[in-house]
């Protein structure tokens, strides 16, 4: 005996309801008649969201930024100042030479009174001096060292940000793919209840025809309103699949001609098997692999380091220093070969030796070391509380885990129950000890056991990739296609 039409249509009617409170990830609207097909799985999906975010390349450069004024840091161990300094200008000429004895030499001139220099205009010649200072720190109390690992650990916590972002974005990747796989299942569930809306109609005019008392115009009638409403609805589905897909283009930045496919035919829970040692094993891989851990204990030794470069201005560094200077007119003055007497013009010069310096300002160096180990305090107390909310974040994400795992097994025992009564209820019917409302009872809690059971396992997914992100290792399972192993956590 066929299923009595108003069973059908009841049950379609709830179907819908149901697929409608599934709202896929918001994103732009789908671009019209996509030429290409791309068909990701999850682990492709996230990385190659990955590979292609410009949050995660914003946060790479400002890492090598980071890594760069480390270099800098480096470099200044050795020759800490090496610096090039030119002069130029006009040097003067000489006037009285007319009134030098013959046989006077150009190095005795200088002995000679009656020479002196001529800064008449048409006496100026070009005159250039060079000076090369070299200076090298022997000691600094630390100030050199100090600010050296300062850099470094930058550099730690700059990458640490990137793990972070990185992490962000494989788990939006992730549910973003589960939202389409969701759509999708949900749009088969809504040409079945098209179907039926279809079968429901047609039968109900067939027993009209025949003139069965059972069914009247106004079976009909609200066969009609279901119809039209069901149709509403499902343009409404068709639409919400339409964003979930653009909503994973757009994650994986693909051209707006391209139509990006789910590779699993089916939206299936993950195999993941939660590790025997439960939520400590989780706490102790979160606090090991969390970036935000690295981030704050990279921050404290820096901090640290930056307190040791504040002290180092109670003592007075010690450092060698040369230079070489050269001085040249053109065209050449007379220059003085005499230990004693130089020409300022001309000539080359050189200092060497070993120097002291000390900041005497010492109640401000006090003030400078208090507010370094100010701020040394303020990032052992984030690292403190990064650590808490690293633990929180692992336990609310692993009771979330067991929650929906809980959900998909009791949502698959629902779905198999519902299906055995609707197949109870219809034999009976068909043999007629079976009730008309009892039947209707059955389609509805097969077709919502259906849609439910659907809508956890997309939140159970979500919850293995959420435990996962919260444990620090989603972006490196991706990344070494480790993405769904789970021997660590059986061992």
């Amino acid at each position: 005996m066929t299923v009595p039409p108003l069973a059908r249509v009841l049950g379609a009617v709830l179907l819908v309801g149901v697929l409608l409170s599934v709202r896929p990830v918001a994103a732009q609207p789908d671009s019209p008649a996509p030429m290409d097909t791309v068909a990701v799985t999850l682990a492709d999906a996230m990385i190659r969201a990955l590979e292609e975010s410009p949050e995660v390349d914003q946060r790479r450069a400002q890492e090598q930024f980071a890594s760069a004024r480390s270099d800098e840091a480096r470099a200044s161990r050795f020759l800490t100042d090496v610096s090039l300094s030119t002069a130029h200008s006009f040097a003067p000429g000489l006037d009285g030479l007319d009134t030098v004895p013959p046989g006077t030499s150009e190095d005795e001139l200088y002995l000679q009174p009656g020479v002196t220099n001529d800064w008449s205009p048409e006496a100026l010649r070009p005159f250039s001096r060079f000076e090369i200072t070299v200076q090298q720190p022997l000691w600094t109390w630390g100030e050199l060292s100090g600010s050296i690992e300062a850099a470094q650990r930058g550099v730690d916590v700059e990458a640490a940000r990137v793990e972070q972002k990185a992490l962000e974005v494989a788990v939006r990747a992730g549910e973003t793919y589960y939202s389409l796989l969701l759509t999708e299942a949900l749009d088969r569930l809504a040409d079945r209840t098209q179907e039926v809306i279809d079968r429901a109609k047609r039968e109900v005019n067939r027993l009209l025809d025949e003139g069965d008392e059972s069914v009247s115009q106004a079976d009909l009638f609200q066969t009609r309103l279901t119809e039209e409403e069901t149709e509403r609805r499902i343009v409404q589905i068709e639409q919400n699949q339409k964003t979930a897909r653009s909503a994973l283009r757009r994650q994986l930045f693909l051209s707006d001609r391209v139509r990006v496919e789910p590779m699993d035919d089916e939206l299936q829970p993950l195999s993941f098997s939660v590790h025997p040692d439960s939520l400590d094993h989780y706490i102790g891989q979160a606090l090991q692999n969390r970036p935000e851990v690295e981030q704050a204990e990279a921050g404290v030794k820096a901090r640290r380091a930056l307190v040791d470069v504040a002290r180092s201005d109670y003592y007075p560094k010690i450092a060698l220093q040369a230079s070489l200077s050269q001085s040249v007119t053109l065209p050449e003055r007379p220059n003085p070969d005499n230990a004693f007497v130089g020409d300022s013009f001309m000539g080359t010069g050189t200092r060497t030796g070993i120097g002291l310096q000390q900041n005497l300002n010492f109640g401000q160096t006090r003030a400078q070391v208090e507010q370094a180990e100010a701020e040394l305090n303020a990032v052992q107390y984030q690292r403190t509380a990064a650590e808490q909310l690293v633990r929180f974040e692992v336990e609310e994400a692993y009771r979330s885990l067991l929650t929906a795992q809980a959900a998909v097994e009791s949502r698959d025992r629902s779905t198999t129950i519902a299906g055995e009564w609707l197949r109870t209820e219809q034999v009976n019917f068909d043999l007629d000890l079976g009730d008309t409302e009892d039947l209707i009872k059955a389609v509805r809690a097969d077709l919502e056991a259906r849609a439910q059971y659907l809508q956890t396992v997309r939140q159970y997914n979500v919850a293995v990739l959420d435990l996962l992100r919260a444990t620090g290792t989603l972006a490196d399972r991706a990344r070494s296609g480790t993405l769904l192993d789970t021997t660590d956590a059986q061992e």
